[in-house]
């Protein structure tokens, strides 16, 4: 029985500190390392670098054979992976599979060999989504206004406007920021000990 991937999606993300995470079908997508080794620091994207490269191969290769991916894994960085200069991108596995059927020879034989059902998809199209604010982003994540934030880290609320402007927040204040999230889970889980404790001490 053929299988349809077309509604399962490979999603990016890059973290504060520039840590990079890329998923297939909610599951982490394999280096491919073993078949392929092109980058020593893991994936990425929004270039042309080693780390696109291996990024581009592992795709294909998710979704068609080794030799078609080894045969065009540099187009499709060049073409799709590049592109991707967001922090936070998704693109799907029919994408793919309407770009493998354009652009490479042989490709129906590689994707009869996974076996996948093809069905009528649109043509690629990777949005270039506009460019967000960091600082806006993590207090959003946070839930805090600029404000908030400059008391938290203790600096000028023009100190986080400036990074605002800037769009870019310091080395020093990026870790200061990861040093108060993790602080902020650590006391939600002291909070729930408390609770859980209160509740046996009750019972």
């Amino acid at each position: 029985m053929a299988i349809s991937f077309n509604n399962h999606v490979f999603k990016g993300h890059r973290t504060l500190l520039g840590s990079k995470y890329v998923t297939y079908g909610e599951l982490e997508l394999p280096l491919r390392k073993d078949i392929k080794s092109l980058s020593d620091n893991g994936f990425d994207w929004g270039n042309n670098s080693k780390g696109s490269q291996q990024l581009a191969f592992s795709i294909l290769y998710q979704l068609s054979n080794e030799n078609l991916a080894a045969e065009n894994y540099k187009e499709f960085c060049t073409t799709v992976v590049s592109r991707l200069n967001s922090r936070d991108w998704v693109l799907s596995a029919s994408d793919v599979l309407e770009w493998i059927e354009t652009n490479c020879e042989n490709a129906q034989e590689a994707l009869n060999a996974k076996n996948i059902k093809e069905n009528p998809t649109p043509k690629i199209s990777i949005k270039k989504t506009k460019k967000t604010n960091v600082v806006k982003n993590v207090c959003k994540e946070l839930g805090i206004t600029q404000k908030n934030l400059a008391e938290i880290l203790e600096v000028p609320e023009g100190t986080i406007s400036s990074w605002a402007v800037k769009n870019e927040i310091p080395r020093l204040g990026k870790k200061a920021i990861e040093f108060y999230i993790q602080n902020h889970k650590n006391q939600k889980i002291i909070d729930s000990y408390k609770e859980f404790m209160q509740l046996l001490q009750a019972s």
